[in-house]
């Protein structure tokens, strides 16, 4: 948070200006300094000049509305936090304020100082995370550049050495189709990072401010609700940054086999206990390990990770009071283990992307995810040498089956 923040006021009531002002003052331990108009076309003209750490703008303001004038700012491209302040409390605003642009509503005549405060500072980290999604797709633009320069050079020298017409062409459509794939990726990056940061950002920051209107202790329970909301949101955003993280990793080679030797049924067993935590409600995992021998020679965390992820996915994609079943056999030869579950099933069209970094099949755009789980459980399967297959059918489930070569200490 800066040093001194500046706030632009927009209402066309210098009462509540002055209500405003005195609220700030009461403010503990923070330096603000607030600045005050009444005019519609000059709160759009202050907005563009950037001057201002955040904005409050009334829901009135005469002719106009404190909604037009938020839409109008963020189309003419400003980013800046704003907070819409209303004269009434009720889910309809709160959507409308959303859809505009704003990040926050609070209502006038029942703002407090702690209240005020908090609602700037969520908006103003808020508004630093956006930046942040907005700076990585840049960079991301950036490499499209780069690489559409890359492929200038690419052509030149492919003239320059007189290579045959046919040779040049095959070249050049390799190159342009890593390009269509390179702006695909970007494109799902985008949607997906934009979608799932905002969503539990969004709800802390909702949460946060609730919290703060439960101040008896007959409102205990509400203020529990939304700390373990806040929780969740965080925990999801934990995950999200580990996915990607994972992902970065793997594609900077920085991910090895690293194989010990220990029991693969009481690993497994300990890694189904751990997983109750993800389930839905009635649903339970059986798992079963077929054989006498129980012990292999694999890299514990990476089986951990996929063991993990394919559990949590059963999970997510299946319906209450749901059966998980989790198998895992040695033979003479091979380790397999199956994951298989009771849900939505895997579209026929779209199990040719399942694996596709980003990708999500059109039966679970309800579902939050980003599309890297499956991804990174294949790259993982790859680097021990394993081979990763599955059956799916429509609303009939899916079943994963993982096969490692069975390989002793050396």
């Amino acid at each position: 948070m800066p040093d001194k923040i500046r706030i632009l006021l927009v209402d066309d009531d210098e009462d509540d200006y002055i209500i405003t002002r005195d609220i700030i003052h009461d403010i503990p331990e923070r330096h603000y300094l607030l600045e005050w108009t009444s005019s519609f076309q000059e709160a759009l003209e202050l907005i563009s000049q950037e001057r201002h750490h955040i904005y409050l703008v009334d829901y009135r303001l005469g002719a106009h509305d404190g909604l037009e004038l938020i839409k109008e700012a963020v189309k003419a491209g400003s980013a800046g936090p704003f907070i819409l302040l209303t004269g009434q409390s009720d889910r309809e605003t709160d959507e409308k304020a959303m859809r505009a642009g704003a990040l926050d509503y609070l209502v006038k005549g029942k703002i407090s100082p702690n209240e005020l405060e908090r609602s700037i500072r969520y908006s103003i980290e808020h508004a630093k995370s956006l930046a942040v999604i907005q700076r990585l797709n840049t960079e991301l633009e950036q490499r499209v550049k780069d690489r559409t320069q890359e492929l200038a050079k690419v052509i030149q020298k492919l003239e320059q050495t007189n290579k045959s017409l046919h040779e040049a062409e095959l070249e050049v459509r390799k190159a342009l189709q890593k390009e269509k794939e390179l702006h695909e990726l970007k494109s799902r990056f985008v949607t997906i990072a934009s979608h799932e940061f905002r969503t539990p950002l969004s709800t802390v920051l909702s949460s946060a401010s609730l919290i703060g209107k439960y101040k008896t202790a007959e409102t205990d329970d509400k203020r529990a609700k939304h700390v373990e909301r806040i929780k969740s949101a965080v925990n999801n955003l934990t995950s999200i940054l580990n996915d990607f993280l994972s992902i970065s990793r793997i594609e900077e080679g920085k991910i090895y086999n690293v194989p010990s030797t220990f029991d693969l049924e009481a690993f497994a067993s300990e890694i189904s206990e751990e997983a109750q935590g993800v389930l839905k409600t009635g649903q339970q995992i059986t798992y079963v390990h077929k054989g006498e021998q129980t012990v292999v020679h694999l890299d514990k965390q990476l089986l951990r990770n996929i063991f993990f992820n394919l559990l949590s996915n059963a999970s997510k994609y299946s319906g209450e009071h749901k059966t998980i079943y989790f198998d895992t056999q040695i033979t003479d030869t091979q380790i397999i283990v199956t994951v298989q579950d009771q849900g939505i099933g895997i579209p026929e069209n779209d199990k040719v992307h399942l694996f596709t970094p980003f990708f999500r099949a059109q039966n679970v755009t309800n579902i939050q995810g980003t599309g890297l789980g499956l991804n990174i459980v294949k790259k993982y399967v790859d680097i021990m040498d394993g081979t990763l297959e599955y059956a799916s059918e429509l609303d009939n489930g899916t079943t994963f089956t993982i096969t490692f070569p069975l390989t002793s200490e050396k």
